[in-house]
């Protein structure tokens, strides 16, 4: 049932969608430069009092907790570990009433060390960025020689209780299209959970290309030449990957098909940019406001009266079939997964 906006404490829209998956990005920057997502020399980062700050961030993700009925909220970035006040943000959105699902998605990097702080602040696992388990490989995808280190992270997740670790994996035509069958084998082995993730026209430099796309089918079929997947009898709910048994099970590995199996009907999601702008849509092309909300003095109901507008007007997909798609200005990097 389609409810108006400002008549009920939830992020719902026009096509009865209710968001309750909060995605928080706390930076644009990032210390790797994978080509799929920015240019080597990187990119205009936001200055300084742009960015939310740290009360500011935990202002917000109370008022979608506390009035807006949101129960999981993720930190990404850019890269949300070089954040310097992310144990302290962790600590506070975790002792929220109710408390929250609280994630990370990051590239691993350091997180071997922060991950028992994080754990003990009330972090409840990670995802993990990981496209190749070649070390030559990473450095070209990446233009860091930085392999050892997102494995390090991984298994200073996992040793400091943040599970399930889940991997988040991208494949491109000509360039790592052959590892699904390897990047499976490793999690596997590691107890992970591995997620391929079709690349989406999130880049920088625009220059996503849907023919050269690797799809869900090809990453299926290239899984399928190792090992036996079965259907996940488990109900999916909202999740946006689909998940298969593993030669039987218990491990599963998910494929998210956001370009050629969209699950836009099922997007229980509202993001939150370093910047304070509320997204609807990962694509979208309009956003609102918060920041100046804060900072003019809007009080929180009028904060969360604000946000359940913006989430009013979310569409009923992203529409990268239609001829009309346009690629968001920010890319990948400025918005936060």
């Amino acid at each position: 049932m389609s409810v108006a906006p400002g008549t009920a404490g939830v992020l719902v829209d026009r096509y009865g969608r209710v968001a309750r998956d909060l995605r928080v990005s706390l930076t644009d920057k990032c210390n790797l430069r994978c080509t799929y997502c920015m240019p080597a020399e990187g990119l205009p980062w936001l200055a300084g009092p742009e960015l939310l700050t740290d009360e500011e961030v935990i202002r917000l993700v109370r008022v979608a907790v506390e009035r807006l009925g949101v129960t999981e909220v993720r930190f990404t970035g850019g890269e949300p570990l070089i954040r310097p006040g992310l144990v302290g943000i962790v600590t506070a959105v975790a002792a929220l009433t109710p408390r929250p699902r609280v994630s990370l998605t990051t590239n691993g990097i350091g997180l071997d060390r922060l991950a028992p702080a994080l754990r003990t602040a009330g972090l409840d696992r990670v995802n993990v960025s990981l496209d190749t388990l070649d070390p030559e490989r990473f450095t070209r995808l990446t233009r860091r020689p930085r392999l050892d280190a997102v494995l390090a992270g991984l298994a200073g997740a996992a040793a400091a209780g943040l599970s399930p670790v889940k991997i988040n994996s991208v494949l491109m035509r000509g360039v790592n299209e052959d590892e699904a069958p390897a990047l499976l084998r490793f999690a596997v082995d590691h107890d992970y959970q591995l997620r391929i993730i079709e690349q989406m026209p999130l880049d920088a430099q625009h220059g996503w290309d849907r023919d050269t796309m690797v799809t869900a089918e090809e990453i299926l079929t290239s899984l399928r030449t190792a090992f036996t997947l079965s259907p996940d009898p488990a109900e999916r709910g909202a999740a946006p990957a689909e998940t298969w048994l593993v030669n039987g099970g218990p491990a599963r590995v998910g494929v998210i098909a956001s370009v050629t199996r969209p699950f836009c009907g099922d997007c229980d999601r509202t993001r939150l940019t370093a910047d304070g702008q509320v997204r609807a849509c990962l694509f979208a092309t309009e956003e609102s406001d918060l920041r100046a909300a804060l900072r003019t003095g809007a009080d929180d109901d009028e904060v969360a009266r604000r946000w359940r507008a913006a989430m009013w007007g979310k569409r009923a997909g992203h529409g990268i079939d239609d001829p009309t798609f346009l690629q968001p200005t920010r890319p990948m990097s400025a918005i936060g997964g």
